[in-house]
């Protein structure tokens, strides 16, 4: 009777739940999370099916465990970034055009590179969970402020010309996707900083082109 309760002690301890997200992370990192297998991490880290389900419902559970944090933190300070820019009056936005972007953009890039597996599962091997349209949302939300950013120009008087949603859309979205080209190579955080900063000012001189009359 003393042993059966030590085991199940031991199945409910906090080193059995690092135990299974550490194989998890391995296995999601190696196949992604539709070709892992649920039976080998299970098995990875020494524990019985019943067990893990004492700790999680499901795979995209276990998934969602390992990468939420890192999604809510990404998107968290992305979406502050923004809506501080929105909420500015309209008549100084010009003046700060760029600056919460810039710091957004050296924040996510330190983040990424301290939290280099989490994230890469987050971009990179969350086909087939709820996190596969992380990238989409933050290019759209984007567009979006692109877009209004443009209207609030317009109505300063500046002869900004159309650019269509779908010009935006491509654009916003070769930005995001080459910065996180940073996860796909594994750059080391002082190159990935260069290459991020020097890709921020490419795109910043092709909008002002874009936006002269």
């Amino acid at each position: 009777m003393g042993e059966k309760l030590l085991s199940a002690w031991e199945e409910k301890s906090p080193a059995t739940l690092e135990r299974i997200k550490q194989a998890a992370l391995e296995e999601f990192s190696e196949k992604g999370f539709q070709g892992a297998s649920l039976r080998q991490i299970v098995k990875q880290a020494g524990v019985t099916t019943g067990a893990f389900y004492g700790y999680f419902s499901s795979k995209e559970a276990l998934f969602a465990s390992i990468v939420e944090p890192h999604a809510a933190a990404l998107m968290g300070r992305f979406m502050a970034c923004q809506i501080e820019f929105a909420e500015m009056p309209e008549e100084e936005q010009p003046a700060h055009m760029g600056e919460e972007s810039g710091s957004y953009l050296q924040w996510m890039v330190k983040y990424i590179c301290e939290h280099r597996l989490e994230v890469k599962l987050l971009l990179c091997r969350a086909e087939g969970t709820s996190y596969e349209q992380f990238v989409h949302t933050m290019v759209e939300v984007e567009v979006d402020a692109t877009l209004r950013y443009m209207d609030v120009l317009r109505r300063q008087g500046q002869n900004v010309p159309p650019v269509d949603r779908e010009l935006c859309h491509i654009l916003a979205s070769g930005m995001f996707n080459g910065i996180f080209e940073v996860v796909v190579h594994d750059m080391p955080y002082e190159q990935a900083a260069r290459c991020v900063g020097q890709l921020r000012e490419f795109y910043t001189a092709g909008w002002m082109k874009l936006m002269e009359p």
